[in-house]
């Protein structure tokens, strides 16, 4: 929060039970207050919506880990990097073992292009493992 930004208070009534979970949740995730949580939970909740709506750029990082020794699978997780409608803004490669590469791939495009990429690379031959994890600005 920016030192412009006024705090506005209100007031919101749970369930005991709910409010012990949101309590749980604050200590689990090392929050300093209820007040931050719900922030990051009304943020997720306006990335999520951003991604819905489809018409607007979002952001993701699409992680994967894969078999480098499958043969041609690097060619083709790099020709579906270069051949997409999406904004391919960086890439980390990391080699786990003998047989085994960890890598994130951070995009910026329209939301059912990122989508697209996604599933494209996630169901090459030789990939283990594919998650995209969807974020945006959020500017509130």
């Amino acid at each position: 929060m920016s030192q412009d930004d006024t705090l506005a208070r209100f007031t919101v009534s749970l369930p005991e039970a709910l409010l012990e979970e949101l309590d749980r949740r604050i200590i689990d995730k090392g929050y300093a207050s209820r007040s931050e949580l719900v922030r990051d939970l009304i943020r997720e909740k306006l990335v999520e919506e951003r991604w819905a709506l489809g018409n607007e750029e979002v952001v993701g990082v699409l992680t994967i880990s894969y078999d480098h020794h499958q043969r041609g699978l690097t060619e083709k997780i790099t020709d579906a990097q270069h051949h997409s409608f999406v904004n391919v803004l960086c890439s980390t490669h990391v080699h786990l073992d003998h047989h085994h590469c960890l890598e994130t791939i951070i995009v910026r495009g329209k939301p059912a292009d990122i989508e697209c990429i996604s599933h494209g690379i996630g169901g090459l031959k030789g990939v283990r493992f594919a998650k995209l994890t969807r974020a945006s600005t959020v500017d509130l």
